[in-house]
């Protein structure tokens, strides 16, 4: 179900104060009270607690079922024809070996050659919820894409987990973005907050430093959180240059190590004399 969808089920819920179709939940002996099997009705349950709706009226199957005949409510008892995930579907239908229950199922020919054409292999995680995003970037963009998706590969043998709540926060904040910039194109809205991102680098600070200025770690940032922008005027690149270069030639700081040279004058800034650089502290 699209976030949008979802959303509006939620502001249903709450305005009707109940489920206007219940749910179907299995107990069998199985389960705790409280822990049962939702069959059917999942985001209508979720919709509820979203809506702080607490008391809901359900369907309730207190006798005990076989796997396959489980199986072959889950597929009778929700939409096929809505945007049911086809590999999900297949996968479930797959574990039917019964054909009187494929047939309880109720897909006909054309949910079948349509779960044909599945080819769910390449999923990892097959049993968690996903959704495809498209991206589509103008020529000038596209080399600078590739890329940054060459770079991202290093780390591919790596599986991080996000939160869902951080999920939903990403939603909402394209979902702000949209009505914003009122764009319906999920690329032209990154942009946006990718472009309010630059006009922020110097907030990343609080990665690194505590309300009161103080260092929290000392690994390197990014030049830019520092200055507050990603590029500089040529002619004062220039000027760092020279002065870097005569720097080192001196033996005043390491090659390669240009930052140090900026600490320094920084430093004689706040403090003259008394001023100890990190590289020495």
């Amino acid at each position: 179900m699209r976030k949008e969808e979802y959303d509006r089920l939620v502001a249903n819920v709450r305005r009707d104060g109940c489920l206007t179709s219940v749910p179907l939940i299995y107990a069998g002996g199985e389960y705790d009270e409280g822990r049962e099997l939702i069959l059917s009705g999942n985001h209508r349950c979720d919709a509820a607690v979203d809506a702080e709706v607490f008391d809901i009226d359900a369907m309730l199957i207190e006798e005990r079922l076989s796997p396959q005949q489980l199986i072959a409510l889950q597929l009778s008892h929700n939409s096929i024809a809505g945007e049911d995930d086809p590999a999900t579907l297949k996968h479930l239908y797959e574990q039917l070996d019964d054909v009187d229950w494929r047939a309880y199922s109720g897909l006909d020919d054309a949910d079948l050659a349509l779960l044909a054409e599945v080819q769910p292999e390449g999923l990892s995680e097959a049993n968690l919820d996903f959704a495809t995003v498209q991206l589509i970037f103008l020529p000038a963009e596209l080399e600078a894409a590739r890329t940054a998706f060459n770079e991202a590969r290093v780390g591919q043998d790596e599986t991080w987990l996000a939160a869902r709540a951080d999920y939903e926060q990403t939603l909402d904040t394209l979902a702000s973005t949209h009505a914003a910039h009122k764009v319906t194109n999920v690329a032209t809205a990154l942009h946006a907050i990718l472009a309010i991102t630059e006009r922020h680098l110097a907030d990343l600070q609080d990665g690194y430093t505590n309300p009161d200025g103080d260092l929290t770690h000392t690994g390197h940032v990014g030049l830019e959180t520092v200055i507050g922008a990603r590029t500089l005027p040529a002619p004062a690149a220039i000027t760092l240059n020279k002065a870097i270069a005569r720097a080192q030639g001196l033996g005043e700081i390491p090659h390669g190590q240009g930052w140090q040279l900026l600490e320094r004058l920084a430093g004689d800034y706040l403090s003259g004399a008394n001023y100890t650089p990190s590289d020495q502290a």
